[in-house]
C-alpha cells in the first residue's frame, strides 16, 4: 500500500507541477502555488494514504465491530480464542 501511495503522490505533484510551469509560460503566477508548496501537498498526501490504510487495517484485524464481536464469541464458543 505504501508504494501505491507513493506513486499517486509523484503523479499529483508531477501535474501540480507541469501547471506550475504552463501557467509560468502564460506570465501567471500564484504565491501559493511554489515547488516548496507543491511537494508538502505530496507529503500530505502520502501521510493521509498511510493514514487512512492504516486505520482500516486496525478496523479489520480487531474484533471492534458488530461483525467482529460476532466472531470473536463464535472463537470462543468453539474454543479457539
Amino acid at each position: 500500500m505504501k508504494e501505491k501511495a507513493k506513486e499517486f503522490s509523484i503523479l499529483v505533484v508531477g501535474f501540480l507541477s507541469a501547471i506550475m510551469g504552463f501557467l509560468a509560460t502564460l506570465n501567471i503566477k500564484f504565491q501559493w502555488l511554489t515547488e516548496a508548496s507543491i511537494d508538502a501537498f505530496g507529503a500530505v498526501i502520502v501521510a493521509a494514504v498511510m493514514l487512512i490504510s492504516g486505520a482500516y487495517a486496525v478496523w479489520k484485524n480487531t474484533f471492534v465491530s458488530k461483525k467482529g464481536l460476532e466472531q470473536k464469541n463464535a472463537l470462543k464458543e468453539k474454543g479457539l480464542k
